[in-house]
């Protein structure tokens, strides 16, 4: 036998590391081949649809002015009522739709209990938007 330098005895052996420059190079390819076919794979049927609105009408609703005056007088949109004639237009307001909104201007000085029954008669009337209006602190 002869002995060279780069002669080995394991040559019947498996090799230790694997080669990536084909493995990278076959990524490279499918790679382009991906990216030049998937524009061709786009499919697209041209039709005439119709045109619509899709925007919500948003109708706003009526706003009423309930007034308690420091006397005790209740006033509907500046007209003097009585507690009869309240009712009987909060009963009426309520079957609107949309529904209106109420707001209850009281004066200060007035006592919390009429406040408090004509905040009743809505509820019981059927109205469920109240809002109180309040005068900003002037510094």
């Amino acid at each position: 036998m002869a002995m060279s330098p780069f002669a080995s005895d394991d040559d019947d052996g498996l090799m230790n590391e694997i080669n990536m420059t084909p493995l990278v190079d076959v990524m490279l390819v499918l790679l382009i081949v991906f990216m030049v076919t998937i524009p061709v794979i786009r499919h697209a049927v041209k039709i005439d649809l119709p045109h619509a609105s899709s925007q919500k009408e948003e109708i706003k609703p009526l706003q009423i002015n309930v007034s308690i005056a420091a006397d005790g007088s209740v006033m509907w949109d500046d007209q003097k009522v009585s507690d009869e004639t309240l009712r009987t237009r909060i009963a009426q307001a309520a079957q609107a739709d949309p529904q209106p909104e109420l707001h209850l201007n009281a004066d200060r000085k007035v006592a919390y209990e009429k406040v408090a029954q004509v905040m009743s008669a809505a509820q019981a009337g059927g109205l469920t938007k109240i809002g109180f209006v309040t005068q900003p602190v002037s510094h």
